[in-house]
């Protein structure tokens, strides 16, 4: 029994590591298995402390580290919650991912083919490592990642997104939401105080930052984010996908970058640029990283979640030397990344068979792109089709429609799931037409041309 006035919560502490790490691990299980579900209240650290016999720091510097993953968000007068969008809903048997959503067709952007996903390449790779592996690789190792793939993805970013960077100054992580989370981590400690953040941007990102920092939304035009809002917000750190921005699809022009380079110099500000979709581009020569430009005050960001699959929980951040330590340091402290997944990858890529394999996805997601612009400009002649030349998904604009919340209900009553632009929106809506951020990538095969179909006739009755 416990005198402890708040929350009760029952939590079985894995036996190794240290007590923090334990306590950090059984809690991300709980909610990953859905046992502690969005919006669930914690037990104060005190209570926790009380409940678990641990001490009182041991707990808080638990709940900071989990708030930083965006695992877990805390607010004054609310307390400590789970936060939105972390547990993985229990599958049910006999249900399809397709028909896990709530209709029947699921053009949801964000996600990658699962049906495409490498399984000969990945388990060559997976077998080698089992077979050749050292022992060290089942131990605790260096928190930065195995060698090997930060070798092999020094050179691989280099040659592919013109990256420099050296491969002591790579970090691999567990995706970029912990790449993220680990940069608001490290920026707090460093007495940044503002981040200024495309919008519109994704929510699960804004609210990651938001954890930590005071977040500012910066208007995205046709040629990117616009600096001069960005200079007026205050801005310690600028956050944005340069290459292909999310959900506009626009690429930020040349005169537009070199004045973020300006504002970073000029303000000794971070630019943490999101190389989101920066390897699916199909009408135009593949644009540099920004980071090439600026190593110095640009952290770079990636992940193999639209190139293999979010299966792989495999990301990385290319950092400037100030920020190595830090970042070094609050990885340690944080969920550590699969070395077997790391070897495998770093396999795949040495051997070609990463860069073969994103090329066939680039020309598979190609198609797809084709045949919904080919099926808009036919059933939906009003309609605009923006942010083509890159990614996995596209802006559908729909000007002569009454509502984008009318588009969306049409959309949704044609049994096809969608997301509206103005769930990515912060700031003022109206300088945008009713839109649909519509992805290509997800419907199988077989009913991606059924799924386009549905969504030209639902959209066709308004």
């Amino acid at each position: 029994m416990t005198d402890a006035l708040g929350p009760e919560l029952l939590l079985e502490l894995p036996g190794w590591g240290s007590r923090g790490r334990a306590l950090e691990e059984a809690l991300r299980s709980a909610i990953r298995g859905g046992r502690l579900v969005a919006g669930t209240r914690l037990p104060s650290s005190r209570d926790l402390a009380s409940q678990l016999g641990l001490s009182r720091g041991t707990v808080t510097q638990a709940y900071e580290q989990l708030v930083a993953e965006g695992w877990l968000t805390a607010r004054q007068g609310s307390g400590t919650r789970v936060a939105a969008g972390t547990a993985e809903a229990p599958a049910r048997p006999g249900r399809s991912a397709e028909a896990a959503a709530s209709g029947r067709y699921d053009l949801r952007p964000g996600r990658p083919d699962a049906y495409a996903f490498p399984r000969e390449a990945w388990a060559r790779a997976m077998r080698h490592v089992l077979r050749e592996a050292p022992t060290e690789v089942f131990g605790f190792g260096d928190p930065r990642g195995r060698i090997e793939l930060r070798t092999a993805l020094a050179s691989y970013l280099g040659r592919t997104r013109g990256v420099r960077v050296d491969p002591a100054n790579l970090i691999v992580c567990s995706g970029y939401t912990q790449a993220l989370g680990l940069l608001a981590e490290v920026f707090t400690e460093l007495g940044v105080r503002t981040a200024g953040m495309e919008d519109p941007a994704i929510g699960d990102h804004v609210r990651l930052l938001a954890g930590r920092l005071r977040v500012a939304a910066v208007p995205v035009d046709a040629a990117g984010l616009r600096v001069d809002a960005l200079r007026d917000s205050g801005a310690e750190v600028a956050v944005c996908t340069p290459a292909h921005q999310f959900p506009l699809g626009v690429s930020m022009a040349p005169e537009r970058r070199s004045e973020l380079l300006e504002w970073a110099d000029d303000s000794l500000g971070w630019i943490v640029e999101d190389d989101y979709d920066g390897e699916f581009r199909y009408d135009r020569h593949p644009i540099a990283a920004l980071q090439s430009r600026r190593p110095s005050r640009i952290v770079y960001a990636g992940s193999t979640s639209k190139t293999i699959g979010p299966a792989v929980r495999l990301g990385w951040i290319a950092c400037p030397p100030l920020l190595l330590e830090p970042l070094t340091e609050a990885k340690r402290r944080a969920r550590e990344t699969r070395p077997l997944e790391q070897l495998a990858l770093a396999r795949m890529i040495e051997l070609g068979d990463y860069d073969r394999h994103l090329r066939t996805m680039r020309r598979g997601y190609q198609r797809r792109r084709d045949t919904l612009v080919a099926a808009v400009r036919s059933g939906l002649p009003d309609a605009r089709v923006r942010g083509i030349d890159a990614g996995l998904h596209a802006l559908l604009e729909l000007p002569s429609a009454p509502s984008e919340r009318a588009v969306v209900e049409a959309a949704r009553a044609a049994s096809v799931d969608v997301h509206p632009l103005g769930e990515y929106m912060r700031g003022d809506r109206d300088r945008h037409p009713p839109s649909l951020v519509v992805g290509y990538a997800t419907p199988p095969a077989h009913s991606y041309p059924a799924a386009l179909d549905a969504l030209i006739r639902g959209l066709r009755r308004l």
